[in-house]
């Protein structure tokens, strides 16, 4: 299993919190050491698409220029957003087993991982 996020967020520590509370071992991505994956993030923007990856309701997503914010109407768009941006990217990402879990929601968790 592997999350990817930004240690310092509030909900992926709280995601990480509920992963250890319940003995469920994980790799940890950290998009600002070791980058945004492009091949991972196209991946999910064509099968789960943009609205889902991006964090709106988010500091960095609010403090963006407007056109740059209404520039993002497709995959392609919203990656290259999300690459010069990595704390617009909704976080965390679970994948396991193929599957994967956006953002966190303790009732969510639950019923992925049981």
């Amino acid at each position: 299993m592997k999350v990817y996020g930004i240690p310092n967020c509030n909900t992926v520590k709280k995601a990480r919190d509920w992963l250890a509370a319940h003995g469920l071992d994980y790799e940890f991505h950290d998009y600002k050491k070791q980058g945004v994956p492009e091949a991972l993030m196209k991946k999910l923007l064509k099968a789960h698409g943009h609205e889902t990856l991006i964090n709106r309701k988010g500091p960095t997503w609010r403090k963006l220029p407007d056109a740059v914010k209404d520039g993002v109407r497709d995959a392609e768009s919203a990656y290259a957003v999300m690459a010069a941006n990595s704390s617009v990217i909704k976080r965390p990402i679970v994948e396991r087993d193929g599957h994967y879990l956006f953002g966190f929601d303790e009732a969510a968790y639950a019923d992925f991982f049981k």
